[in-house]
Parts: structure tokens; C-alpha cells; sequence
């Protein structure tokens, strides 16, 4: 699913081009970090995907939201994928799977600490699309 690169507005031109699913929570059923890539002007950036199916039958709720985020820390979380036997089992027990997978003690997912206070954009799907 094509999404409008932050940086050059190009449309169709972001993609998820790496994720790794997490285990739900108290508040999500899916939660998943994602590597964006802009294929017009190479913009590198992160995503985190949470849905919610929970509440009144038929009903989800989910929230999108992109991170401009350092050159590193977008290499140190595609190594992190990449270590992973299986980025889409969110039961997964590798070193990656616990490491971006932390909950507080409410059992609220916690956002990694590199990403956290990282500048974020909304996950626009292509004008074409909407």
C-alpha cells in the first residue's frame, strides 16, 4: 500500500519496505514497526501500526504514524529485523521481538527508546487511493 512521501510529496512513492509485528496489548491487538522507504527521493524513515478490534462488534480503530529518524537508527532497527527468524510471528522470542516488544507495567506497549521523541508525520495513503 503506497503511501505520500513526508519529504518530496511524491505520491505512490513511500513504501513499508520492512516490518516486524509485536505482541498485542492492554489497548492494541496489532502493533507493528515498519522501515519506510521513498523510492522518488530515498527518504528513510519509521513507521508504527497499531489497530485496535476491540468495543463494539464490527469495530477497529488503528493508528499510523511516521518518524523522521537518523540514518543509524533506521539501520539499527532493519539489523534488529533482520536478526529475527520470523518479523511476522508477534509470539516470536528473539532478542528483537523482546527488545522493541516492552510493555510498562499497566501492559501498555512502549514505544522503543531511539524512536521516542522523534519527529513524526502522519501516514498519508496516496491522494489517488483516498
Amino acid at each position: 500500500m503506497p503511501f505520500e512521501c513526508p519529504r518530496c510529496a511524491q505520491i505512490d512513492s513511500l513504501a513499508i519496505v520492512e516490518s516486524i509485528e509485536l505482541p498485542s496489548d492492554v489497548r492494541s491487538d496489532d502493533i507493528a514497526l515498519q522501515i519506510l522507504e521513498c523510492e522518488a527521493c530515498g527518504f528513510r524513515g519509521l513507521a508504527i501500526y497499531e489497530e485496535s478490534r476491540r468495543g463494539a462488534l464490527e469495530s477497529e480503530a488503528w493508528e499510523h504514524t511516521g518518524y523522521w529518524a537518523s540514518k543509524a537508527l533506521v539501520a539499527s532497527v532493519h539489523a534488529a529485523i533482520l536478526c529475527c527468524p520470523d518479523p511476522v510471528d508477534s509470539d516470536c522470542q528473539c532478542p528483537s521481538h523482546r527488545k522493541f516488544g516492552q510493555v510498562d507495567d499497566q501492559g501498555r506497549w512502549q514505544i522503543p527508546e531511539g524512536i521516542r521523541g522523534e519527529i513524526s508525520f502522519p501516514m498519508r495513503l496516496s491522494a489517488s487511493r483516498t
